[in-house]
């Protein structure tokens, strides 16, 4: 991963640094790793997750589609 530091502004870089960081998952990675998680737990996690995003997704959906309808009766 790189980050370009232009006119020796290292704050911005640092920045911009945390959240490619960010984006990639890391800083949830390093967390995740401070501890043993049983495989168990894990598994529970991962589905949890998974349903998370699937109502996550679902909702958005339905408030796009809903979104859509009522611009449409104007």
């Amino acid at each position: 991963m790189q980050v370009v530091v232009r006119d020796n502004n290292v704050d911005q870089a640092l920045r911009a640094l945390k959240k490619k960081l960010q984006r990639e998952g890391v800083f949830r990675e390093m967390k995740l790793r401070n501890y043993y998680e049983k495989p168990s737990e894990k598994k529970a996690r991962q589905k949890a997750e998974a349903i998370r995003r699937a109502r996550k997704l679902a909702r958005k959906r339905a408030q796009r589609e809903a979104g859509v309808v009522t611009s449409g009766r104007r």
